[in-house]
């Protein structure tokens, strides 16, 4: 053995120096990758060929092996690792040469090309990247950060350590909207660096906090990291858990796990916003306890006074708490009492389907032992007894087609039992007196008189929707109900949204809040999956750009308006009205609902051209595709390079020998806490991409082959790699806010700013771990 290393330890060295090589070559990452696999793959070649890379592997002839296999060892599970003791045989690592190796590689590679790039069940996902990162540098380029920023330092400023919270919302708040970690890190150092350092901040807390709320866009959705790392978990969770389930004797993994094992980007979304307000709120709370223990390196600053009517406060209590939260909490006490709800009469032609066990019994004696050690005795007996519930019955209820009589009876119930105002009805009513109630608060001295004529219109509604409007009742005979009502709420909604453009937290912090309810809402809700929202995300960002830069040329923006408008025209009617017009007996109002939804779909897209004219001419739209671009081209070169570097480590053992040494664990934690470790590590030389890409393949089979939840290992390791932004001496939020910061500031200054943060995440870390149900709650409150 050279140097006293086996041989795939020798060339798992030799992979990483030369990865590690070339990215300090100056190389594009991008490049490096691919470079750095051809690279290593020649010197270990070279190696094996003058016999000086010999693999100790367990000797399969030897008795002690067969001693070994006849207690009822599975083959596959011994290695040097579990039985060191066992005698030893000396193989090349190409045991069929480095030709044949080669002729694999280049097969191999071109198939996962072809598969994870081109044309695979993943590349619907993968598009998303694309439209999140030309969704972000838009929004970049509005600078809408700026305005956050100045509305969010007035707002905080007069508090301890009032500038720093305000950068950390303003980090949430653009992680959430654009999801950019160099944008982010380098409009906030611009803009908020100089102003700290000017008003007494230490230069410390001040690039220390910049830094860590530029990279919370890696871990808040919709987040880049999560899109890759979630389409690369997908596969390695299903196919783990299937090689579980055969290595327990079943058949597959839905027979062992009940369950199927899937998970899906928009699923990993959900898991990831309550983690991520954790860390902000982290964030936030250090700069704050830093300001009281520290006052004279944060101080607290007072901005010119805000735009807008001062109030007292007891009417800011009022308008702004007190009867939003009144109104809400009554919608609620509504919908729980059935005042409020579903007024669908729609039913299936088909009755349902019995329901089946709970775990399926028929399986051979190995599985079943694996699977009460898995579930629990008792959950196999409740198993058992309903699957011989179902048997004495018959078996499983088949699905049949109900008859005319029997739907229209089943309509009948629905209507009887229907609340008396519609969810629908109820919610936009909600939404308006909302409207109303801020408008109040923010102008109290102004005339009433239009904000009562739209309360009177909500209430009116209301009546009209318990006492005329029926369940049965068509689209088109509610809405001509609901017609004057209607236009008396928006009559008070329209001057009510006049006064509160008049504030300046609500005019910069509304529109990109839209936006991000629109995009996260959609996913979150189960309503679409990442990419659609994602075109809608980039799309809204272009329309967003787009009012900005007319606003600041003193052009109307009325078209752009109007355009947003149109867009929810089309969403009131798509989930109002049936707009199905290639069917026979097709209604007269749903032809006028159709054409209507359509004129509002072509004035949208007008607006959207509109929107990107409008940002051509300003400049605007040019350097952002260009720059979208470049970023995609980059993470899918690295993608391509990596999944080179990942067969040439395959190819002489070094993923089995990894697997092997992690398998050799037999506490899952103890395997995952390594894990961790060793991505922490790592997250200092490595970028996060070239660890999701190289690194996460080869111990993805281990560690999402137990028995943890994948959302809560995917998002563990999500806020490990959010590290890899702010350690040194790679650390890419740290270079950029080094390329913006003023002269006075040194690299050691924004180093010591960033080592209480990276702590943070550390504790984020253990939290998680400690606290598992942050992650898991609201994927299994929306599932």
């Amino acid at each position: 053995m050279l140097f006293g290393l086996d041989g795939v330890e020798i060339g798992l060295l030799i992979v990483f120096l030369c990865l590690f090589g070339g990215i300090l070559s100056g190389f594009p990452v991008a490049f490096a990758i691919g470079g750095a696999g051809v690279v290593s793959f020649a010197i270990i070649a070279g190696l094996d060929s003058a016999g000086l890379l010999i693999h100790q592997a367990i000797d399969t002839g030897s008795a002690a092996y067969d001693a070994v296999v006849a207690t009822g060892v599975r083959p596959d599970s011994i290695s040097i690792f579990r039985y060191p003791d066992l005698p030893r045989t000396g193989v090349p690592v190409f045991p069929q040469g480095w030709e044949m190796a080669l002729d694999r590689n280049v097969s191999f590679i071109v198939n996962r090309i072809n598969e994870r790039v081109l044309a695979g069940a993943a590349i619907e996902t993968l598009l998303a990247v694309l439209m999140f990162v030309m969704m972000g540098i838009t929004l970049e380029r509005s600078k809408i950060a700026n305005d956050l920023l100045t509305t969010m330092a007035r707002v905080f400023g007069p508090l301890p350590g009032g500038l720093a919270v305000s950068v950390v919302v303003v980090g949430a708040f653009l992680a959430a909207s654009t999801g950019i970690v160099g944008a982010t890190v380098v409009t906030m150092g611009l803009l908020s660096l100089p102003t700290m350092l000017r008003n007494g901040y230490s230069p410390q807390l001040s690039t220390g906090v910049i830094a860590a709320s530029g990279t919370l866009g890696q871990i808040i959705p919709p987040s880049i990291v999560i899109v890759l790392l979630g389409t690369l978990a997908g596969d390695l969770y299903s196919v783990s858990q299937e090689n579980r389930a055969q290595e327990a004797g079943c058949t597959d993994a839905l027979t062992y796990l009940g369950e199927p094992a899937v998970v899906s980007v928009g699923t990993l979304f959900q898991a990831a916003l309550l983690p991520g307000i954790l860390l902000a709120l982290l964030y936030a709370l250090y700069a704050f306890g830093y300001a009281l223990v520290n006052p004279k390196k944060a101080p607290a600053v007072q901005f010119g006074a805000a735009t807008g009517e001062p109030i007292t406060a007891t009417e800011r209590f009022t308008w702004f708490a007190g009867l939003p939260v009144a109104l809400i909490a009554g919608m609620m006490l509504l919908s729980s009492l059935g005042v409020v709800g579903s007024q669908s009469l729609r039913v299936d032609s088909f009755t349902d389907m019995g329901q089946t066990a709970s775990l399926r019994t028929n399986v051979s004696d190995e599985c079943k032992a694996s699977m009460i050690a898995l579930h629990g005795q008792s959950a196999w007996d409740t198993a058992v007894a309903e699957q011989e519930a179902i048997d004495a019955a018959g078996g499983v209820e088949q699905s049949v087609r109900l008859s005319p009589e029997e739907i229209e009876a089943l309509i009948a119930e629905k209507s009887a039992d229907a609340a008396p105002i519609g969810t629908g009805v109820a919610t936009i009513m909600l939404m308006l007196a909302l409207v109303l109630v801020l408008a109040r608060g923010v102008k109290p001295s102004a005339s009433p008189a239009p904000l009562l004529v739209g309360a009177l219109g909500i209430v009116l509604g209301l009546v009209v929707d318990i006492l005329l409007i029926a369940p049965s009742a068509s689209s088109g005979v509610t809405w001509l109900l609901l017609a004057v009502p209607m236009a008396m709420a928006l009559y008070g909604a329209a001057h009510g949204a006049a006064r509160l453009a008049g504030n300046e937290l609500i005019r910069v912090v509304f529109p990109p809040l839209v936006l991000i309810v629109a995009v996260l809402g959609s996913i979150l809700g189960g309503i679409t999956n990442p990419t659609p929202a994602a075109a809608l995300g980039a799309g809204g960002a272009i329309m967003l750009a787009a009012y900005r830069k007319l606003r600041d040329q003193d052009r109307s923006p009325r078209i752009i308006l109007f355009s947003t408008l149109a867009v929810v025209v089309a969403i009131l009617i798509g989930i109002n009205f049936d707009l199905r017009i290639n069917q026979d007996g097709v209604s007269f109002e749903s032809w006028v609902a159709f054409f209507f939804a359509y004129a509002a779909y072509l004035y949208a897209l007008f607006g959207l051209l509109f929107a990107c004219w409008v940002l051509y001419a300003g400049g605007v739209l040019s350097p952002v595709v260009r720059e979208t671009a470049k970023v995609t081209s980059m993470v899918f070169t690295i993608l391509i390079g990596s999944q080179l570097l990942n067969l040439v480590v395959i190819s002489f053992g070094g993923e089995h020998y990894i697997q092997d040494f992690l398998k050799s664990f037999d506490n899952e934690f103890k395997v995952f806490l390594i894990v961790m470790l060793v991505l922490f590590i790592l997250g200092f030389v490595l970028d996060f991409l070239e660890i999701i890409y190289i690194v996460i393949p080869i111990v993805g089979p281990v560690i999402y082959g137990g028995s943890f939840d994948p959302k809560w290992v995917t998002i563990m390791i999500a806020v490990n790699l959010q590290t890899s932004f702010l350690t040194p001496p790679f650390g890419f939020a740290l270079f950029y806010l080094r390329g913006v910061a003023p002269p006075g500031v040194t690299t050691g200054h924004i180093y010591a700013g960033v080592a209480p943060f990276v702590l943070i995440q550390v504790l984020g870390l253990a939290i998680l771990w400690f606290f598992p149900g942050i992650v898991t709650i609201l994927p299994d409150l929306m599932g």
